[in-house]
């Protein structure tokens, strides 16, 4: 059995050193596709922060050669501030027991990333996204010991290898779907008394995808009080998804079908789906966007969110979902959740610009710049 590593209030020092920390940011989240990432995109925004989600399992095929690794280590390199998420790759099944062969490989696996990363990220968050990953049947006592097991692992490396004014803040993450009463569990009750009583852990990591803005205050209204008042909050992602998914069977803006020669029945997945296997214009994309009322009237929500998110005073720093993703056209269907459309940068609906670099997200992106003031 591993002996289970105790640090004590002593080390309170080496998580809240130095003066410099994330006031309110926000920044880009590219998740596990690396590939995406094109410094030309994060220059013209003005973006300051980047934000990655490493696959543990993948470093069974060799830590040094890992894309998410590599690349975030490069923008650090580069000056850029950083965020990654720790995903330990329990997709649909359960966390090993604490102890057991499978979760020593699991320390192995996070010593090695830590070897590399700690004194150089910005922020690691302590899991992904585990309430999504993890079945809720599979989540209970033995899912909370896990995840507090591998925080004080990652909290004792810390304190062993860059125990003074260390730069890599710890965060325990990602809380999702806290709008929903019944989400409100004994488990997430018990990560948070977790996160409340480690005074090496500087705060939660949310993920906040939503219809409105203003259901992600029950976010806010749930983590805050059950944190201590110095602590903060991370946002790995943040979405209108669920009113973007609502529209995706609503009808076409007239005045695009008969532009461009629509089908009058065609519904707005399947306009997606077209930009997706043949790019629009960037014209065209942005005149789709802005003629459909659903999301035209919704256009600043990154800076309506983001003033919820700030006007707490406890804002570490947020991201968003800075590209389009690498998803295959065919797998877009009427019901498939529709996240081609909250991101800042269009890779893959519109054209690329005249110098290769990718279309902005008309929407968006003015908010974006100036958020980053």
């Amino acid at each position: 059995m591993l002996k289970v590593l105790t640090i004590g209030a002593a080390l309170l020092g080496a998580a809240t050193a130095g003066a410099a920390h994330a006031q309110g940011a926000l920044g880009a989240s590219y998740n596990d596709q690396f590939g995406e990432l094109d410094y030309r995109d994060l220059e013209k925004s003005g973006a300051k922060w980047v934000r990655m989600s490493l696959p543990l399992p993948q470093l069974d095929r060799g830590v040094g050669s890992n894309g998410v690794l590599n690349r975030i280590l490069e923008a650090s390199e580069r000056g850029y501030s950083t965020v990654l998420s720790l995903k330990f790759g329990y997709v649909g099944t359960i966390p090993p027991q604490v102890g057991s062969d499978a979760y020593l490989k699991d320390v192995a696996r996070l010593d090695a990333v830590l070897g590399l990363v700690t004194g150089k990220v910005d922020v690691l968050v302590i899991g992904n996204d585990p309430f999504l990953e993890v079945p809720e049947k599979n989540r209970d006592d033995s899912f909370n010991a896990y995840y507090e097991a591998v925080a004080r692992q990652v909290i004792a490396h810390r304190a062993k290898t860059c125990a003074t004014n260390c730069r890599t803040r710890l965060y325990m993450g990602a809380l999702v779907r806290l709008e929903m009463p019944a989400e409100r569990n004994k488990v997430v009750e018990r990560w948070m008394s977790f996160v409340k009583a480690t005074p090496e852990i500087e705060g939660v990591a949310i993920q906040t995808h939503v219809a409105e803005v203003e259901d992600s205050k029950a976010y806010l209204k749930y983590i805050l009080p059950r944190m201590r008042p110095e602590q903060k909050f991370v946002v790995t992602d943040f979405s209108l998804v669920k009113t973007w998914t609502e529209n995706m069977q609503g009808a076409i803006p007239k005045a695009f079908a008969e532009k461009y020669g629509a089908p009058r029945t065609a519904q707005n997945w399947q306009i997606v789906k077209a930009s997706l296997e043949t790019p629009f214009s960037k014209v065209q994309w942005d005149e789709f966007l802005s003629q459909s009322p659903w999301l035209e009237s919704r256009k600043h929500f990154l800076a309506n969110q983001m003033q919820v998110f700030r006007d707490t005073g406890r804002l570490a720093v947020a991201t968003i979902a800075f590209t389009q993703g690498a998803a295959p056209a065919d797998k877009l269907s009427p019901g498939a959740a529709a996240w081609q459309l909250n991101s800042v940068v269009v890779r893959r609906s519109a054209k690329r610009n005249p110098d290769g670099s990718a279309a902005f997200n008309y929407a968006w992106i003015d908010d974006f710049k100036a958020l980053q003031k």
